[in-house]
């Protein structure tokens, strides 16, 4: 499975503003926002933005719907 992609991010002030496929998912202030920036310089920032924003299970949800187990829901 391919990892996020699509998500930037901006400081604006003390704040972080990520954004997905141009779109503002989340913003960021205080201590979140520093802790954010600590991080994007040691990991992978794509994956440190998804995780933040929510947008990390992306690709298989279809796949499991489809599974003998889940068919009935």
């Amino acid at each position: 499975m391919a990892g996020p992609e699509g998500f930037t991010w901006r400081e604006r002030g003390d704040e972080v503003v990520v954004s997905h496929h141009g779109r503002v998912a989340t913003v960021l202030r205080g201590s979140r926002a520093r802790d954010f920036l600590d991080d994007v310089e040691r990991g992978d920032p794509q994956e440190l933005m998804a995780r933040l924003t929510g947008n990390y299970r992306r690709g298989n949800e279809r796949r499991a719907r489809q599974h003998p187990r889940n068919r009935g829901h």
